[in-house]
């Protein structure tokens, strides 16, 4: 019997101390998934927007939502090489957060009210406009000018209804798979204009193979706040981004990373639009 206490008392204190194991000392970083401390951070963004967030032939990444959240991730506590970008394309942002595949989202993503009900936003970090894509030296200025005219966007995408519907009911609407398939269409002559957010066309108007060819009409046909999506109910991570946010514009380096990104398009972008505020 003695023997038997002693061995029930040892594997007790055993069990104790592989408890305290496990349940103790976890310093390692919350890397914004369901899985791992690995000490890295997964981020949400698109990988097929030029200007915003483009994955590169190399295997890099570049644009303004990606300078953001490289900002922010480091305000965070992360370096470069620690953050594992992660594609969310606009149809699975919200299921992405919800599903813990990324710890935030900087993905062109416009706050609204649909979605608060949905995710959390910090933010915004830019105010965009839909507006219109021309080539240099095209007569169209204004809405009205499109009468007559061919205008493009992507299948499924509202912009170039909203156009037609509201200034330029006689504008004929072409719709292909992507932006990149509409800009070559206006490079070309298929179509006299493209319509999304103007960051978005500044973007793509930036790259090297179009530069000088193309220009803003500068219509501001809706505002579009871009904000960082984050869980929702995560209201620390929230406050730590709105945090960086901050700091990003107050120290230049908000300015610096729209000029790089946005400035070959000649991009008048608004000035950085105050944290927790939204422009209708």
């Amino acid at each position: 019997m003695k023997l038997r206490k002693v061995t029930a008392a040892s594997a007790a204190v055993l069990a104790l101390a592989l408890t305290a194991t496990a349940c103790g000392g976890d310093d390692s970083k919350d890397s914004g998934s369901s899985s791992s401390g690995s000490g890295k951070i997964k981020i949400g963004i698109k990988f097929d927007q030029p200007g915003l967030g483009l994955k590169e032939p190399d295997g890099s990444y570049a644009g303004f939502d990606v300078d953001v959240a490289t900002y922010v991730a480091k305000q965070l506590g992360y370096k470069p090489d620690q953050i594992e970008w992660v594609e969310t394309k606009s149809a699975d942002r919200e299921n992405a957060l919800a599903r813990g595949d990324v710890k935030f989202i900087a993905a062109t993503y416009s706050i609204t009210d649909e979605r608060k009900q949905k995710v959390d936003f910090a933010g915004p970090y830019l105010l965009a406009h839909q507006d219109l894509l021309v080539k240099k030296d095209s007569d169209i200025s204004k809405g009205t000018d499109l009468n007559g005219k061919k205008l493009c966007s992507v299948t499924g995408s509202t912009s170039a209804q909203n156009v037609h519907d509201t200034i330029a009911p006689k504008a004929q609407l072409k719709e292909y798979s992507g932006y990149s398939e509409c800009i070559a269409a206006l490079q070309s002559g298929v179509v006299d204009a493209v319509t999304t957010d103007d960051s978005i066309l500044a973007g793509f108007a930036a790259q090297d193979k179009y530069k000088g060819q193309f220009k803003l009409a500068g219509l501001k046909l809706s505002n579009e706040n871009y904000g960082v999506g984050v869980k929702k109910g995560d209201t620390a991570t929230v406050t730590k981004i709105n945090t960086a946010l901050e700091k990003m514009v107050s120290d230049g380096s908000w300015k610096k990373a729209v000029d790089a990104n946005f400035g070959p398009a000649n991009y008048k972008n608004e000035q950085a639009p105050k944290i927790g505020v939204i422009v209708k």
